[in-house]
């Protein structure tokens, strides 16, 4: 069975909390009985001293184990918990009254001695001489003959007596008692932690709950309004980026829809476009066809040089398609080089002198002397500029003006393209380098040729804009940059 986060993170609290208690709990008790050692040291410190000070446990040749056997017993009998030793200086017991066996060592270690001796702070353990490993607290005094020291009275303050007696119910009375008020704190903080994680997982469910309701196939889904916090925490940081993570996922399948949208325009378009002239191809070619006999030559030249004009046309619009296909797919990449500006325009003008003066529309160019060069991809500049001075020919009327603007804009030159035809109105103007558009009811070509020009400067890192002229129709513009 797999754990949600909640479940997870309670059980790792749980453990946690056990652990914590059972620390605390062996911390108490640790504790308490340090401190009971501590008093009991404390107020039992000058026992050894005042029994050397009483009593006479030495004599001119040293110490009197069979004289101090019998008053150990004494003191033992008056206090059970004591247990009285006469040690030598080397730390040998020397004289005790414990039973037979009952004494497990034969030389108690001398260090915690001299530390209680120096006044050092309490509890200090010293050896058990009825355990090979233990240690309790005691009290010790030196014993001296003259200016000789014979060896030492220890007192053991909680012997086996004291042992026994605390090892009864009384002491586990006491344990029970505070293992039982930890685990109701235990219990009670693991309430509360319950409670808590379930309070702070709630945003992280609800975002879990919109994951799921994410559909991989469709739109994003609308997400309700945030939480108004001030929290900054991983969950919230969380929430807020799935909301940017949706957001731009949304601006993405829009982009995406109206791209998809924009490409079925441009097929419906073009198929219009091939539509048009292929019909117009096909009709003059099978009157040819049937009418062979019939038509004298002149009408069968007409016909031919129609058929020849819309087959050109039906090739340029091919054409036109595979050049956008190559730029859109980046297999067309710009190579700058530093030319001039106007001879270019002076180029492209001699392309479209016959067309334009057959329409009777002035071409004209105005820039200021010694302009200086710009850098960018002459071929591609060549095809953008000429797009846009057919397009202007084809929407310029008779007795018209097209003119080419070139005006220096810091370190760039900016590039206008003007004619006097109908102009573009406002409603038409949103997405007009993505699709053809209309003009007075009629179709106008700019949909591919426009494209392929906002193609072109974008790969040069540059935009064009359709701006206003007083007194003038379509007026586009470009900037390229200077070469220096």
């Amino acid at each position: 069975m797999r754990l949600t986060v909640t479940q997870r993170l309670s059980l790792v609290f749980a453990v946690l909390l056990l652990l914590c208690s059972g620390t605390s709990a062996w911390l108490q008790l640790r504790s308490s009985r340090m401190h009971e050692l501590e008093v009991v040291q404390g107020l039992s410190r000058d026992l050894a001293a005042s029994i050397a000070r009483d009593t006479q446990l030495t004599d001119a040749n040293g110490l009197m184990p069979d004289a101090v056997r019998r008053l150990f017993g004494r003191l033992m009998v008056v206090n059970p918990s004591v247990e009285v030793y006469l040690l030598e200086p080397d730390g040998r017991i020397a004289g005790h009254a414990a039973p037979e066996g009952r004494v497990k060592r034969d030389r108690i270690d001398l260090a915690p001695v001299r530390r209680l001796l120096a006044d050092e702070a309490l509890p200090i353990l010293g050896d058990d001489p009825r355990s090979a490993s233990g240690r309790k607290v005691f009290s010790a005094a030196p014993l001296r003959v003259g200016d000789r020291d014979v060896g030492f009275i220890y007192v053991v303050l909680l012997g086996e007596a004291h042992d026994q007696l605390a090892a009864r119910g009384s002491t586990q009375s006491v344990l029970k008692t505070a293992l039982w008020s930890i685990a109701m704190v235990a219990l009670l903080c693991l309430a509360a932690g319950l409670v808590a994680f379930t309070l702070i997982t709630r945003p992280l469910r609800r975002l879990t709950e919109a994951v799921r309701g994410f559909d991989i196939h469709g739109p994003p889904p609308e997400l309700p309004p945030p939480v108004a916090t001030h929290s900054s925490d991983e969950i919230a940081v969380l929430d807020g980026a799935y909301r940017q993570m949706v957001a731009r996922m949304t601006e993405q399948w829009q982009a995406l829809t109206r791209q998809d949208q924009e490409r079925r325009e441009l097929i419906a378009n073009v198929s219009h476009d091939l539509r048009t002239p292929l019909s117009s191809l096909h009709g003059y070619l099978e009157t040819l066809l049937l009418k062979d006999a019939t038509l004298e030559a002149g009408e069968r030249r007409r016909y031919l040089q129609i058929a020849i004009d819309q087959s050109r046309r039906v090739g340029e619009l091919a054409q036109s398609l595979f050049e956008l296909a190559r730029l859109e797919y980046g297999f067309v990449q710009p190579d700058p080089e530093a030319f001039s500006m106007p001879d270019l325009v002076q180029d492209v003008f001699q392309k479209f002198e016959l067309r334009a003066q057959a329409r009777s529309v002035a071409l004209k160019a105005s820039f200021p002397p010694q302009l200086a060069p710009v850098r960018a991809d002459l071929g591609l500049i060549e095809r953008a500029l000429s797009n846009l001075l057919d397009n202007a020919l084809r929407h310029t009327p008779e007795g018209g003006v097209i003119e080419v603007t070139l005006a220096p804009a810091g370190e760039a030159l900016d590039v206008t393209v003007a004619d006097t035809g109908p102009g573009i109105a406002p409603e038409l103007r949103e997405g007009l380098f993505q699709r053809p558009f209309t003009v007075g009811g009629a179709r106008r070509d700019g949909g591919l040729g426009l494209r392929i020009v906002h193609r072109i400067l974008e790969l040069h890192g540059q935009r064009i804009t359709l701006v206003d002229a007083p007194g003038r129709g379509a007026s586009f513009r470009f900037s390229l940059p200077a070469a220096f």
